[in-house]
């Protein structure tokens, strides 16, 4: 039994971006995690998540407290037995992302999008934290 945690623990600290958990072990059944970019604007935060082959309705995107939270399931595909696979490489299970939101943002007028796999998030700013020009007077 301790060798199993102990083989266990080697594949947990042996994991990386670029290599994906051991087929049949809960850390593969269990991993993913959409890849996130977040860009601001002068009046809004931009969040956009891949979430490839995913319907509209298997997204859950929602807003508790000062954290930003998207979550869903993309359901594994069912296996054809005819067809050997040679390699797989796509992740299947839940995920849920959670991400903190500034102060700054209007959590009442957010929009959401979906297109082609990409989720769009457009956080707008509270009024009073956009950037003010302020005019010079020169004497």
């Amino acid at each position: 039994e301790l060798e199993r945690i102990q083989n266990e623990m080697n594949r947990l600290f042996d994991f990386s971006i670029t290599r994906s958990p051991e087929k049949g072990t809960a850390l593969y059944e269990s991993f993913w995690a959409p890849a996130i970019d977040i860009h601001e604007t002068k009046d809004s935060i931009v969040v956009k998540a891949d979430l490839p082959g995913l319907k509209k309705e298997e997204i859950d995107v929602q807003v508790d407290g000062p954290s930003l939270v998207i979550k869903g399931e993309r359901k594994h595909e069912s296996e054809q037995k005819e067809n050997g696979y040679i390699r797989t490489e796509r992740a299947y299970g839940s995920f849920y992302r959670e991400l903190s939101l500034p102060g700054t943002v209007d959590t009442n007028n957010m929009k959401a999008s979906y297109k082609d796999g990409v989720l769009e998030l457009v956080l707008p700013k509270k009024e009073e934290a956009k950037p003010k020009k302020i005019n010079v007077e020169v004497k």
